[in-house]
C-alpha cells in the first residue's frame, strides 16, 4: 500500500528508530545485550520509593484516581501543576512567568515535533524557514522532526583540546550566519550526545542573535536546571521574552509517564495548547500528579542536588578510568563531560565508519550509538563525523566496565588492523 511522503519519511530506519529498537529490545532482556546505546535513566531506588508513596496516596483516593486516569485535562496541561511550575520558577530564579507561561506535552519528543514545525517549514508567505543548530554534534531525535527533509541548518563548532585526553566543543560564532532563512535556534544544554554545556557567555550571545532576528531561542533543558540538575560546571539559567525552555520529566528518573514542559511567552503557549488539542486532545495526567507535590514544595530541585546529581556524578567518574584503562595505547578521545548520562568518544583516524564500529560491537553484545547520526543539517564534509560514538554510563556499574572492555579490545583490534 502507498503512503504520503509524510508517511514514507517516518517510517525509514531513521537514527532515533534504530535507538529505541535497541533500546526496548535489551531492556525487556529479549537479547543478552550491555546497553550503553540510549537515554534511559538509570534505577534510582531512593527516587522510586518517592514515586511509589506517591502512587499509594493516590491509589487509596478515589478522587485523585479518578483525576489521573478518568478525565481529560485541559490541552493546555494539568493546571495545578502548571500554577506549582510557574510559582516555583517565580520564587528560584525571579522568572517574570505565570501559568499562561507553561504547557505540558506528552514527553519533550512531541514538544519539539510542534516548536520545529512551528517555526520551520512553508510560511505563508511562500517562503521557507529552517531551525539553526549553532553546533553539532546535537540530540539525534531532533533529525526527524520536520515534516520537510531539510529542516535544519548546521553550523560546524570549534574544538578545544584540553589535557587528559579530553576535548570540547566550541560555538564558532565567527561561521554562524544567520540570516532570514533562520525561524529558530535550537540548542541542548547539556548536550545529549556530548554531555557539553555551552556557557553563559555562549547562551547570551545566542540570545542576542535571537533578538537581532526576531527568532525564538529554543533551550533544551531535558538533563539540566532547574530539574534534573544533572549538570556538573556553572550553568545560570536564563530566561526571556524571546527564549522558549523545554523542560522534562524523564530524567529524574520517569521516561514512560512522557511529561515534557514547555516555558515560553504566552502567544506561543497558546498555539502549543491548540496543537495539543488537534494532535492529542490533552496531555496525559500521570507525569503531572507524581510530581504536582514535589513541585510545590521546590523539593524537586532538592532531590536533583542531592540524590540525581551525585549518583550520576559517582558513575561518570568511574566510567571514565574504565575508558582510560581500557582504550590506553589507541587515539582516543572524551568529550568534557559536563552533564548529562552520557560519554562522547573521538577515535581519530578512525579506520572504519562509526557505524561499521556500531556492527561490530553489537555482535560482541554491547549497544552503543554511531555518532554519524547526531549532524543534522551539516552540509559539508567532515570526517570527524565518522569518528565518534556515543555511550550511556547510567545503567549498572558492572556492565558498563564490561561494556567499555569490550569497546578497548574491538578499537585495538581495528587500529592494529589499520
Amino acid at each position: 500500500m502507498k503512503t504520503s511522503l509524510f508517511g514514507k519519511k517516518c517510517t525509514t530506519r531513521a537514527g532515533i528508530i534504530s535507538l529505541m529498537d535497541d533500546l526496548g529490545r535489551a531492556l525487556a532482556g529479549a537479547e543478552d545485550m550491555i546497553m550503553m546505546g540510549g537515554g534511559n535513566p538509570g534505577y534510582h531506588p531512593a527516587f522510586q520509593n518517592l514515586i511509589k508513596q506517591r502512587l499509594l496516596e493516590i491509589a487509596e483516593s478515589d478522587e485523585l484516581l479518578r483525576e489521573l486516569v478518568g478525565v481529560y485535562d485541559p490541552p493546555q496541561g494539568n493546571l495545578r501543576f502548571i500554577e506549582n511550575c510557574a510559582a516555583l520558577l517565580r520564587r528560584e530564579y525571579g522568572w517574570d512567568v505565570g501559568p499562561q507561561n507553561i504547557c505540558l506535552t506528552n514527553g519533550s519528543q512531541t514538544g519539539f515535533f510542534m516548536l520545529f514545525n512551528m517555526f520551520g517549514g512553508r510560511y505563508e508567505d511562500g517562503s521557507e524557514k529552517y531551525i539553526r543548530l549553532p553546533l553539532a554534534p546535537e540530540y539525534i531525535g531532533y533529525t526527524d522532526l520536520g515534516l520537510d527533509n531539510d529542516f535544519f541548518i548546521t553550523t560546524k563548532p570549534r574544538i578545544d583540546y584540553l589535557a587528559d585526553r579530553m576535548f570540547k566543543y566550541r560555538v564558532d560564532f565567527e561561521a554562524l550566519n544567520i540570516g532570514a532563512e533562520t525561524g529558530a535556534i535550537c540548542v541542548s544544554r547539556p548536550t545529549n550526545p556530548t554531555g557539553n554545556v555551552i556557557t553563559d557567555e555562549e547562551v547570551l550571545q545566542l540570545l542576542d542573535l535571537a533578538h537581532q532576528h526576531d527568532i525564538p531561542l529554543i533551550i533544551d533543558n531535558a538533563y539540566g536546571v532547574p530539574f534534573p540538575g544533572i549538570i556538573h560546571t556553572a550553568a545560570t539559567p536564563v530566561w526571556d521574552e524571546q527564549v522558549i525552555k523545554c523542560l522534562s520529566l524523564s530524567k529524574l528518573g520517569l521516561p514512560a509517564v512522557r511529561t515534557g514542559i514547555i516555558v515560553a511567552r504566552e502567544d506561543i503557549i497558546k498555539s502549543l495548547s491548540a496543537i495539543n488539542a488537534i494532535v492529542s486532545l490533552s496531555p496525559g495526567s500521570v507525569g503531572a500528579m507524581l510530581t504536582e507535590k514535589l513541585v510545590g514544595s521546590g523539593e524537586i530541585i532538592s532531590i536533583g542536588t542531592t540524590m540525581i546529581k551525585p549518583f550520576y556524578q559517582k558513575k561518570v567518574e568511574k566510567a571514565l578510568a574504565c575508558v582510560h584503562r581500557e582504550l590506553a595505547g589507541t587515539p582516543y578521545r572524551v568529550h568534557l563531560p559536563e552533564g548529562a548520562m552520557f560519554l562522547w568518544l573521538w577515535f581519530e583516524r578512525l579506520p572504519i565508519s562509526s557505524l561499521q564500529l556500531y556492527e561490530r560491537l553489537k555482535k560482541r553484545g554491547v549497544l552503543v550509538v554511531s555518532g554519524h547520526y547526531f549532524f543534522p543539517g551539516l552540509q559539508q564534509e567532515w570526517k570527524h563525523t565518522q569518528e565518534c560514538i556515543r555511550l550511556t554510563y547510567s545503567q549498572g556499574d558492572d556492565d558498563v566496565a564490561r561494556g567499555i572492555a569490550i569497546i578497548g579490545e574491538e578499537i585495538k583490534s581495528i587500529y592494529q588492523q589499520g
